[in-house]
């Protein structure tokens, strides 16, 4: 597997970048690639169907200069920030009956996640549909996006994110996991050690992303950037 350390410029090149990914292996350009990558500054990010009404504190937003933007795959709104690695696994579907199926493919990669990152805070387990827990505290929320050949799997993983700015910019969400019940962003969500290089190290060994990558489908994610990621009428969509 390769492995791609890298972060673009701008938030909607990022996003991006992790849909190119899966469209070119996709296309047989490439194959299976582990992408780790980070964000300075706090940032909203919703998945495709979120609905900002719902999720999202927009006046607080507007009003601190936190921009939003919206990604092409599943799964709840997120905010980004210092202390939040980001991680992106694009795998085949062929010869892997457990990711062709949805559910089974969670529990296979979040089981993995769970095994790989157990060196740094044991007791991780799988909880929800999507979620990375130690003790019944959130560390890691995770979405995919599908084709016909591969997956995109990709989430977040809190480091020592300042879970107090949380519930400033996102609401309770509608719809909850039963094990989170009522609480609030910042008593629901934990965090593994401040160890980064090491959690990246313990990823790549996992999933043997021993060949470094240095190029990227430069040229694609300037379209997506132009006709999706960087557009109001998509990111405002609902």
């Amino acid at each position: 597997m390769d492995f791609l350390p890298l972060t673009l410029p701008t938030l909607p090149e990022n996003l991006a970048l992790d849909e190119a990914l899966l469209l070119e292996a996709e296309e047989g350009e490439r194959g299976p690639v582990l992408r780790v990558w980070s964000w300075s500054s706090l940032a909203v990010v919703l998945g495709a169907g979120g609905v900002i009404d719902d999720d999202v504190e927009w006046a607080a937003c507007q009003a601190d200069g936190v921009p939003l933007f919206r990604r092409s795959s599943g799964g709840g709104t997120v905010l980004l920030g210092p202390k939040c690695l980001l991680f992106s696994l694009v795998l085949p579907l062929e010869g892997s009956d457990d990711l062709t199926r949805i559910r089974e493919s969670y529990r296979v990669i979040l089981g993995r996640l769970a095994r790989a990152l157990a060196p740094l805070r044991p007791g991780i387990e799988w909880a929800g549909s999507s979620d990375l827990v130690v003790q019944g505290k959130k560390f890691s929320g995770n979405a995919q996006q599908r084709k016909r050949r591969y997956l995109l799997h990709h989430g977040t993983l809190l480091h020592g994110f300042d879970r107090q700015t949380v519930g400033r910019y996102l609401k309770l969400p509608p719809r909850r996991p039963e094990y989170r019940g009522e609480r609030s962003h910042a008593d629901f969500l934990t965090d593994l050690p401040d160890q980064p290089e090491t959690i990246i190290a313990l990823l790549r060994a996992e999933w043997g992303a021993d060949e470094l990558r240095t190029e990227w489908p430069a040229e694609l994610v300037s379209r997506l950037v132009v006709d999706k990621f960087s557009r109001e009428d998509w990111i405002f969509r609902r």
